[in-house]
C-alpha cells in the first residue's frame, strides 16, 4: 500500500510538473500586477476612484473576430487576457459592511459551452487563484456589488471611442458593462474631456489668476476644435474685464460641480508609470529585441532578388513563432525600393525585389511587450555607390542619435543629434542645397517610447534610467523629388530598441548588423531556407 501511495503521488507531481511547463513559465508575475495597482493607488487624488475596461472584441468579417489582444493598461494591471471585464481601484479603502477593500474586478463567468468553442476562461475563482485578487467578482454583478460612484470626489477612467459592437446575446459584454458604467456614473450625453478639464483648471485658478488662464484658454481654442462651440469657455476667455472673468468663473464652477467624471487624469497617471520598466519588464523586452533582431538576421542570410515582400515578411514572422511569440507587435513593415518611401507601407504586396534597398521594419511582441526595429539591406547582397552613401549617412545619423539618449538630456535630444547629421550629408551629396529642406526627405521623428504598445506612453520629459526609446532617423528619396534622378527611390531607416541605463544608452537588438560592410558580409553567408522550395500551383 505504502509503494502504491508513494507510486501516486510521484505519478500526480510528476503529470502536474509535465503539465505546467507545456505553456509559458515566464510571464509577469501576479506580484507584478499588484505593485503597478498600488502604484496607480498611490498617485490618485483622495476619495477617488479609477475605472478600466478590458478591450472590446474586434470584428474581423460576418462572424470571424480577430484574434484578441487585451488592453494594455488593463494587463499592465492584471495580467488578465480575457474580454468583457472591469478593474475598479480605489484611492482609499472602501468598506461594505462585510469587505475591506480597495480594488475589485469583473470578469467573465465560467461557461461550459462557450468555453469549448473558444477556450477556457478564469471565472472569478480563478482570477482570484492565479491573478492574486482578493475580491472578484462575475460582470452580472457589476452593479450589485459597485459602490456609489457619486460618493468619489472623481472617477477616472479614459473616454469612450464608441466602437464597441454590441452583442445581443450577451447582457454581460463590454457593450453592457460601459451602459451600465455610464448609468452609474451619469455620464452626460455631450461628455467632452478637454472641456471638463478646461473648466476644473478654471474653478481652481486662484482669482488673481484668471486673466492669464483666459490667455492660456484663447490659444487652445484655437487647436482644440471640440472646445469651440462651448458658450461659457467661449465668454470666459473674451471676458474684457476681471469683473466679468469672476462672474463667468463663478458659473463654470457649477457646471463643473455637477460631474465628478475625469477622462484626463488617469492618462497622466499611466504615462508617468508606463514610460519606467521594472526589472521583469526589461527581462520580456530583451527578449522581444533580441527575437527582432534574430529576424532581421535571418532575413539577411536569406535574402535574394527574387522573394516578394511577402515572403520576407514571413520570414521574420516564422522566426517569431520559433520563439513562441504571440503578436507582431504592429503590422509588419516590408518595401522594396520606393516602397519604402511609405512611412507606413503594409500591403507588402511587390513580387520581387529585385536589385532595390528593402526597407523592413517589424517587431515581436513577447508576452506583451513590442520591439521595434528596422534595417535596410540591398536585396542583391551589395550597396550601390548611391545606396551606400544614403545609407551611411543614416547611420551616422543613428549613432548620434543614441549617444544622445542619456539620463537627463531632453526627450527631442537624439532627434536633434541625428538631424545635424542628416542636414549636413544631404548637404554633401547634392540632395538639397538650403538646410531647412531636410525635412523633405526626413518627415519624421527619431524617438518615441515602446513598451507594452510601440508607440508606449511616456511623459517627454528628460531622460531617465530604465525608460526604452527607439532612435530611427531616415532619409526618402522619392520617385520624381527634386534631385537628380540617381538618387529617386532610396528609402533607409534604421531603428534599434534602446534602454536608458545610469552607465548610458544599451542597443537591446544590436544583435542584427548595422553598419553598411557588416551587413554585405552576413549576406554572403548561407540561408537554410534556401533550400525550402515549394511546389507551383
Amino acid at each position: 500500500m505504502k509503494n502504491k501511495l508513494h507510486f501516486s503521488i510521484t505519478f500526480l507531481f510528476t503529470f502536474s510538473l509535465i503539465y505546467s511547463q507545456s505553456e509559458p513559465q515566464d510571464y509577469l508575475s501576479l506580484e507584478f500586477h499588484e505593485d503597478r495597482r498600488e502604484n496607480v493607488r498611490s498617485l490618485m487624488p483622495s476619495n477617488s476612484v479609477a475605472v478600466f475596461f478590458a478591450n472590446p472584441v474586434r470584428n474581423r468579417a460576418n462572424d470571424v473576430d480577430y484574434h484578441y489582444h487585451q488592453d494594455p493598461n488593463f494587463y499592465y494591471l492584471t495580467g488578465l487576457r480575457e474580454p468583457n471585464s472591469v478593474l475598479l481601484i480605489f484611492s482609499e479603502d472602501q468598506n461594505n459592511n462585510t469587505n475591506i477593500y480597495n480594488e475589485l474586478i469583473f470578469v467573465q463567468e465560467r461557461d461550459q459551452l462557450r468555453e469549448m468553442w473558444n477556450g477556457k476562461r478564469l471565472g472569478a475563482e480563478g482570477v482570484k487563484s492565479k491573478l492574486g485578487f482578493d475580491l472578484a467578482y462575475t460582470t452580472d454583478k457589476f452593479t450589485e456589488i459597485s459602490p456609489d460612484l457619486s460618493s468619489f470626489d472623481s472617477v477616472l477612467f479614459f473616454d469612450f471611442k464608441n466602437d464597441v459592437r454590441d452583442n445581443k446575446g450577451n447582457s454581460n459584454d463590454l457593450f453592457s458593462l460601459i451602459d451600465k458604467f455610464k448609468k452609474m456614473s451619469n455620464y452626460p450625453i455631450d461628455f467632452n474631456p478637454e472641456k471638463e478639464k478646461f473648466y476644473d483648471v478654471i474653478s481652481l485658478a486662484p482669482n488673481e489668476n484668471s486673466a492669464n488662464v483666459a490667455q492660456v484658454l484663447k490659444s487652445n481654442l484655437r487647436s482644440k476644435p471640440s472646445l469651440k462651440d462651448d458658450k461659457l469657455l467661449n465668454e470666459f476667455q473674451l471676458a474684457s474685464n476681471q469683473e466679468m472673468l469672476l462672474e463667468i468663473k463663478q458659473k463654470i464652477s457649477i457646471k463643473a460641480a455637477e460631474s465628478n467624471l475625469d477622462a484626463i487624469a488617469l492618462s497622466e497617471i499611466m504615462r508617468q508609470l508606463r514610460e519606467i520598466k521594472t526589472e521583469e519588464e526589461l527581462v520580456l523586452m530583451s527578449k522581444a529585441a533580441k527575437i527582432s533582431a534574430i529576424g532581421q538576421v535571418e532575413v539577411m542570410k536569406a535574402m535574394n532578388p527574387s522573394l516578394s515582400e511577402m515572403e520576407i515578411q514571413g520570414i521574420h514572422e516564422f522566426v517569431y513563432k520559433k520563439y513562441n511569440v504571440e503578436y507582431e507587435g504592429y503590422p509588419s513593415i516590408v518595401g522594396g525600393g520606393h516602397n519604402g518611401c511609405i512611412l507606413h507601407y503594409i500591403e507588402n504586396t511587390k513580387l520581387n525585389v529585385g536589385n532595390d534597398l528593402v526597407l523592413m521594419d517589424l517587431g515581436a511582441e513577447y508576452h506583451g511587450y513590442t520591439a521595434d526595429v528596422t534595417r535596410t539591406i540591398p536585396a542583391n547582397g551589395s550597396f550601390s555607390k548611391e545606396q551606400k552613401a544614403i545609407y551611411d549617412i543614416v547611420y551616422d545619423a543613428q549613432e548620434a542619435g543614441i549617444k544622445a539618449a542619456v539620463i537627463g538630456a531632453d526627450f527631442r535630444a537624439p532627434h536633434n543629434a541625428a538631424v545635424e547629421v542628416i542636414k549636413q550629408g544631404l548637404l554633401d551629396l547634392g540632395i538639397i542645397n538650403d538646410p531647412k529642406d531636410y525635412r523633405k526627405f526626413f518627415p519624421h521623428g527619431t524617438s518615441h517610447y515602446v513598451g507594452l504598445d510601440v508607440h508606449d506612453p511616456g511623459t517627454t520629459g528628460p531622460y531617465r534610467a530604465n525608460s526604452i526609446i527607439t532612435v530611427e532617423p531616415g532619409i526618402y528619396v522619392q520617385d520624381k523629388s527634386d534631385c537628380d534622378p540617381k538618387w529617386w527611390g532610396i528609402a533607409v531607416r534604421i531603428e534599434d530598441t534602446v534602454l536608458i541605463t545610469d552607465n548610458g544608452p544599451v542597443n537591446l537588438s544590436v544583435d542584427a548588423p548595422r553598419k553598411s560592410d557588416e551587413i554585405e558580409k552576413l549576406m554572403k553567408k548561407s540561408s537554410p531556407l534556401t533550400d525550402f522550395v515549394l511546389p507551383k500551383i
